[in-house]
């Protein structure tokens, strides 16, 4: 037979013990730890009390002796256990740190988590939770490119302003040009998008010649004027200069912002911006094309239309290009800049010094 056990609970613990069952908010294990000294204030026998609150014997004597040596407070915190492996010192840490911010050993490039376990002599998991700690990933690099343009800082500076603080009752253009997008066709259509599986694509392709967009971005609405060209010589350009100035009102300024390609610069070009007067052309230091808003378009463009694409021919891909550039017209949202110049010099100053 099941032995009886006897609890005696006094009147403030089982006011208290019975607000812990009723409580909703409570942890389960508490609410089950009150319910078994409950139970077993009722002089009923283990295997009973175990039945009615759906703990195991053992359970039961183990809270019924909690209880009456610790009291309620004994029900609500769980004892502390030794771990089975001794924590980590801190110096040891710390060389773990060190050695991922040094340079590893022969000749390979960077720490792996399982080189550095093994260097170590302490688990993956270990490493992969100190280095998650401190904000380290060594698989990771980052890179970057210095301008050498000793007008550097005048030219962020105008850009940046053009940006930031437009001038009144002129267009504020971002021009540039996205050159040898190819028409891409696929051997065999790919399959679709389903639950656990990802969509598929042939890693072979035809190719079908290439065009270039040219694209000027509005940078007060956000539209964009664009135009398909087969080449990308001074010629073209100056044809969507001129696509530009037909669509942009009279009276209005224009002050456009580009790189500083060979076809920007052209003799021609500088005697087409001659006969114009209302614009201003305004170039982007040398290795600074990150300065020029129109890229981000390019970017998702590319993301979101070119990519994955399957095109049969070129005037497939010029026409996808056409849609996406009305998609986006019919609802442009307005270009904000938002690093004044003084922050990007700040930053560019953090960066290693050029090499000679």
């Amino acid at each position: 037979m099941s032995q009886t056990v006897c609890v005696i609970v006094n009147s403030k613990d089982l006011d208290r013990l019975e607000a812990v069952v009723a409580d909703r908010n409570r942890a389960l294990k508490h609410v089950q730890r009150a319910r078994i000294v409950l139970v077993s204030s009722e002089r009923l026998t283990v295997q009973e009390v175990a039945r009615r609150t759906g703990a195991s014997r053992p359970a039961v004597w183990r809270w019924q002796a909690r209880y009456a040596a610790q009291g309620v407070e004994g029900l609500l915190r769980d004892k502390t256990r030794p771990p089975g492996r001794a924590p980590l010192t801190t110096a040891v840490v710390a060389k773990i740190l060190a050695l991922t911010c040094a340079e590893p050993p022969g000749e390979v490039t960077h720490w792996t988590g399982r080189a550095m376990a093994k260097a170590m002599g302490v688990s993956l998991s270990t490493i992969q939770r100190i280095w998650a700690a401190n904000r380290l990933q060594p698989h990771r690099i980052r890179t970057f490119k210095r301008s050498r343009d000793p007008a550097f800082a005048a030219k962020v500076e105008d850009v940046v302003g053009l940006y930031m603080h437009p001038p009144a009752h002129a267009l504020v253009l971002s021009i540039d040009e996205k050159s040898q997008i190819q028409a891409l066709d696929r051997t065999q259509p790919g399959l679709p998008l389903k639950p656990g599986k990802c969509g598929t694509m042939t890693h072979d392709y035809k190719r079908h010649g290439t065009t270039t967009l040219f694209a000027a971005l509005n940078i007060l609405d956000g539209a964009v004027i664009g135009r398909c060209m087969q080449q990308h010589r001074h010629q073209e350009f100056i044809r969507f200069l001129n696509a530009i100035e037909r669509e942009v009102p009279v009276g209005k300024d224009v002050h456009a912002i580009m790189d500083n390609y060979g076809t920007h610069k052209h003799p021609k070009v500088r005697a087409w911006l001659d006969r114009h007067p209302r614009w201003t052309f305004h170039f982007t230091p040398t290795s600074a094309s990150w300065l020029n808003a129109v890229e981000g378009f390019f970017s998702i463009l590319t993301r979101q239309r070119l990519r994955r694409g399957a095109f049969s021919g070129i005037v497939d891909l010029q026409a996808a290009i056409k849609r996406y550039l009305k998609e986006h017209n019919d609802d442009p949202k307005p270009f904000v800049w938002t690093k004044p110049a003084a922050e990007i010099f700040d930053k560019l100053a953090r960066l290693p010094a050029p090499s000679d």
